[in-house]
């Protein structure tokens, strides 16, 4: 049997982070890790091969060479699909599809031979029983949730890992909260489960024999879900693990309680993590109360940050507009809030209902639900009718992306965390792209940017009073430079 997996493309958008990739000539974020995944449960007498649209084409001589092509990806690579399920239906190879966007909207994919869905652990075997059988049913689901202490390592070597600035590895699935706009929980559940550490070291490892040497990213949605566990187990082994690779960075997702427990703080800095995710959404408790964000709810959100940056772990932040509480002056309160915070990497967008949460069901009855949503969280779009109303809305929000990434705002933000920031325990190793980099971004932000007086105003403030920051403020601005034009394409 040959398989052929193939992920689908990825539009331009915040976290695509298209432009500032050109800089280190790289050409997309991360390899598939779901596809690489499955890849490792099929049969290993099978042939496999992995084509990743957003670093390179799909030919007809790699339809031609496939039984199967298995298509998996996001809802914000529901366009791309679209294309890929018809170009391999013109060719006559059958699609097995799975993963999020799959399993929350495989009604919408006529062009589909087999859907796998949910978790793959449990879905995928009894469908390549049948296929082997030759009696194959249309729609496999997993009737309860993985153990993923039988998940094998991802097949790697299928991916060219010299095309991509980073990796992800899972350690779990499954958050404790309860957020009413997130489908997290209605597809992996409350309860965080994991793998062996002995698993996650293992596929590190794999990834270094394989000569990777960059940046490590969990993909768990919340890697402190289980914090007894993470501190007890997962951080320990880490650090182990970077006293023999001490130039690999980490970063993941976390709650906001990461900023209550020094201890966990300390761990996750010694372990090498330099950046953290965390879904703040809003410094306005009524629309925190509302969402059922009830773990950022009294707290003073700033202080927090700024606790957690100035442990060496910078914060990377998701905001939500769009809230019915919502109201003109909440747009200039959280401008407010990110530029005091120093929140650099700030993704701002419209709250949106995914099928599957409480906050659909809800704009559902209420008769509020107008279209499918996006997946692009930075779109400008929402499938929700907000109180506010739709066009209200709309002019806050690109009102306020604009001014977030326009230069003045954006490199005052970076010198507010360079400031607050302690130099993280990692240095990252500096290959000749990033090194090549620097001069790209000179030429480009420094001479030919509109950015080019805070530019280099940035990088003399850093050298004078941060220079072991250096290369933070450097890469700071290229992503400052990706985030502008994202933001210009909003406001168009």
């Amino acid at each position: 049997m040959k398989v052929l997996f193939i992920s689908p493309e990825f539009p331009e958008t915040f976290w695509s982070f298209t432009h500032a990739l050109r800089f280190i000539r790289r050409r997309a974020s991360h390899p598939p890790l779901g596809l690489l995944t499955v890849a490792a449960m099929l049969p290993a007498e099978w042939e496999k091969r992995l084509v990743d649209l957003n670093v390179a084409p799909l030919t007809d001589a790699d339809l031609a060479w496939a039984d199967y092509a298995f298509v998996g990806g996001m809802v914000v690579q529901r366009a791309s699909a679209v294309a890929v399920i018809a170009r391999c239906n013109a060719a006559g190879l059958p699609v097995v599809a799975g993963g999020p966007l799959f399993t929350i909207e495989y009604e919408q994919f006529d062009g589909v031979s087999h859907f796998v869905l949910d978790e793959a652990e449990v879905s995928l075997p009894p469908f390549l029983e049948d296929l082997i059988r030759g009696c194959a049913q249309r729609v496999y689901r997993a009737p309860e949730f993985a153990d993923l202490t039988t998940t094998p390592m991802p097949l790697w070597e299928l991916a060219d890992l010299s095309r991509y600035a980073s990796v992800g590895v899972q350690y779990g699935r499954g958050c404790p909260y309860d957020c009413d706009f997130c489908n997290v929980t209605a597809m992996l559940g409350h309860r965080p489960r994991t793998k062996r550490v002995p698993q996650v070291i293992a596929e590190l490892d794999r990834l270094s024999e394989l000569g990777w040497r960059g940046s490590v990213f969990f993909v768990d949605d919340n890697l402190i879900g289980n914090k007894r566990d993470a501190k007890a187990q997962l951080l320990p082994a880490l650090i182990a693990w970077r006293g023999r690779h001490p130039h690999v960075p980490f970063n993941a997702q976390v709650s906001m309680n990461l900023a209550d427990d020094v201890e966990l703080l300390d761990l996750m800095a010694d372990a090498g993590f330099d950046t953290v995710f965390i879904g703040i959404e809003t410094p306005d408790e009524t629309a925190l109360a509302e969402c059922r964000k009830k773990q950022n709810l009294a707290r003073d959100l700033v202080a927090d940050v700024k606790r957690i940056q100035r442990a060496g772990i910078a914060v990377q932040a998701g905001f939500i507009v769009g809230f019915d509480s919502d109201t003109p002056s909440s747009f200039r309160r959280l401008s407010e809030f990110i530029q005091s915070s120093g929140i650099v990497t700030a993704m701002v967008g419209m709250l949106q209902a995914p099928p599957g949460t409480r906050l659909f069901e809800r704009m559902r009855l209420e008769g509020r639900i107008t279209d499918a949503m996006s997946g692009d969280n930075v779109d400008g779009t929402t499938n929700i009718l907000p109180v506010m109303g739709l066009n209200t809305l709309r002019g806050h929000y690109r009102a306020l992306i604009g001014q977030l990434y326009e230069p003045k705002h954006y490199y005052a933000r970076v010198r507010t965390f360079l400031r607050e920031y302690r130099a993280p325990a990692v240095r990252p190793r500096l290959d000749t792209q990033r090194v090549l980099a620097f001069f790209r971004s000179t030429a480009r932000l420094g001479v030919l940017g509109r950015e080019r007086l805070q530019y280099w105003r940035l990088l003399g403030w850093t050298l004078l009073r941060r220079p072991r920051l250096l290369p933070h403020a450097v890469t700071l601005a290229i992503y400052g430079y990706h985030f502008r034009l994202i933001s210009e394409g909003v406001n168009r």
